[in-house]
């Protein structure tokens, strides 16, 4: 079997906030200004709240060896990270990235031109949600997506309720590809709580076709950017041919710090699963401190070097936006 699989970059950045609440009363209103009895009654259940921001950012990247086998047994004094070509002033923390819990989105095209192969795909999903999602410890949410993207199951831990939301997808209509993941993106993943590190991830299975999006496919990588969210690609185009909606997956994956996959034939779609499944363990995880950081809004570019062994490949994304104050 052939697959055709397109290498690309991963990382995420986090903004880690202490919160300290304390419940306290209202202050008392200034003479000349009127409260009404509604804002008083918020003002009573008001919760008063002192942060304080601590940057830093995470990434997660994959080792390889000239084989394109994943190297899992390195340390951090293996690695030297550039942030903005300048080397980093800490590397506070680094672990195998498999110990972390796991968020994933699976967005699943349900328009007209994928009808013929939908129900193999659907099956293809669902053995992948069966061997990648941990109980009690991971979660997934399914969308489904034509005109309009379409939740069938939120987040959950229940691989029998995933199974269900993907089997309730029905295929019909136009594609809206840059609104579906922008929305997984912003309003599923971006607002997902989050207690410690984890990872994020949405599996986009697609013919990479768009013709009803209100946003761009720049706006929505950028979305995943900033939701910190690894994008990896399947495509459904089976013809052999290099299609135009390829090198549009192909485009998200590398902007996000997935892969896309590209099966010659239907049967291979599970083995691009298996894959990716397959990179989810494989994978590392470090917070470093950026030298001269500034919360200023701007892209900076990120590059881990490997040190002390030859030959071996690092995929990281390649950069982030820092937070605007």
């Amino acid at each position: 079997m052939k697959l055709r699989i397109v290498f690309s970059l991963s990382a995420s950045f986090f903004l880690f906030v202490l919160v300290v609440s304390a419940q306290q009363p209202p202050a008392p209103a200034p003479a000349a200004q009127t409260v009404t009895k509604d804002k008083a009654a918020q003002e009573d259940e008001a919760i008063s709240t002192i942060r304080k921001t601590v940057t830093e950012v995470n990434v997660v990247f994959t080792v390889t060896d000239k084989h394109g086998h994943y190297i899992k047994d390195l340390k951090k004094n293996d690695f030297k990270v550039l942030d903005d070509n300048k080397p980093a002033e800490e590397i506070r923390s680094f672990h195998n990235e498999a110990d972390l819990p796991l968020q994933v989105g699976l967005l699943i095209d349900a328009s007209n031109s994928v009808r013929d192969r939908f129900k193999f795909e659907q099956e293809a999903a669902i053995e992948f949600l069966n061997q990648t999602i941990r109980p009690r410890y991971d979660q997934a949410f399914v969308v489904g997506f034509d005109v309009t993207p379409e939740v069938t199951q939120d987040f959950t831990d229940s691989t029998e309720a995933l199974s269900i939301g993907v089997r309730a997808l029905r295929p019909g209509g136009g594609t809206a590809l840059y609104d579906a993941l922008y929305f997984a993106c912003r309003d599923k993943l971006l607002k997902a709580p989050q207690t410690g590190p984890l990872r994020r991830a949405v599996i986009l299975l697609s013919d990479g076709e768009d013709n009803q999006s209100h946003v761009t496919r720049e706006e929505a990588i950028e979305m995943a950017e900033r939701a910190e969210v690894i994008v990896y690609t399947i495509s459904t185009n089976m013809m052999g041919d290099t299609h135009h909606g390829d090198k549009v997956l192909e485009r998200i994956a590398d902007a996000t710090g997935g892969r896309a996959y590209v099966p010659f034939q239907l049967s291979e779609v599970a083995n691009a699963f298996a894959a990716i499944q397959d990179e989810l363990r494989s994978q590392y995880a470090l917070s470093y401190k950026p030298a001269n950081f500034k919360s200023d809004g701007s892209y900076h570019s990120i590059e881990i070097l490997a040190l002390n062994q030859k030959g071996l490949r690092v995929r990281s994304r390649k950069g982030y936006f820092a937070p605007a104050q």
